[in-house]
């Protein structure tokens, strides 16, 4: 096992303990800053292990696969938490989380077909806004901005461009979703 899957596998193991601290709440005096810390080295390593890959040319399917895979049960887990403690929105949640699943199931067919569905700019900006809003609901400062918590704000950014990557890799993977055989 080379550090970059080391470290995607990482991230799949943070994921549980980020959970378990956002679902304890409150009960201790830190439980959502540590989640907090722990959910940004976990983000971190998003970035971090795609790019050791690459310098060091350690590339492979499966470490992009599991990398794609850790990306969507730490978004997806995380979301979960924060719905059970009620500081994210549902729908919000809910278009996150049907995006991920729509984009894994295009993946999937690709594969199926022989082809590979890269990651788009659009993508690498979702990631990145998700994580910067998830950080900041798990976080939820007390100040409102406006109507909404910075987090909301942020989450709501995150949900318009994950709905524009969702519709951008449709777009460009349309003739492997809708070929008639």
């Amino acid at each position: 096992m080379n550090i970059p899957i080391a470290l995607t596998l990482g991230r799949i193991v943070a994921i549980p303990a980020v959970m378990g601290l956002i679902l304890l709440g409150d009960d201790l005096t830190h439980n959502f800053g540590i989640a907090a810390a722990v959910f940004t080295v976990a983000a971190l390593s998003d970035f971090v292990d795609g790019w050791l890959a690459r310098r060091w040319d350690q590339t492979s399917i499966v470490g992009a696969f599991l990398d794609l895979t850790a990306d969507k049960l730490l978004v997806t887990g995380t979301l979960a938490a924060l719905l059970v403690v009620d500081r994210v929105n549902i729908w919000l949640a809910f278009i996150i989380i049907a995006r991920e699943i729509t984009v894994m199931a295009i993946r999937g067919v690709a594969a199926n077909a022989g082809k590979m569905v890269p990651a788009s700019q659009w993508g690498k900006w979702k990631a990145t806004v998700q994580f910067v809003a998830i950080g900041l609901a798990i976080v939820r400062l007390e100040d409102k901005w406006g109507p909404l918590h910075l987090d909301e704000w942020a989450m709501s950014l995150a949900v318009v461009i994950t709905v524009i990557s969702a519709v951008d890799y449709v777009v460009r993977f349309r003739s492997v979703l809708f070929t008639s055989d």
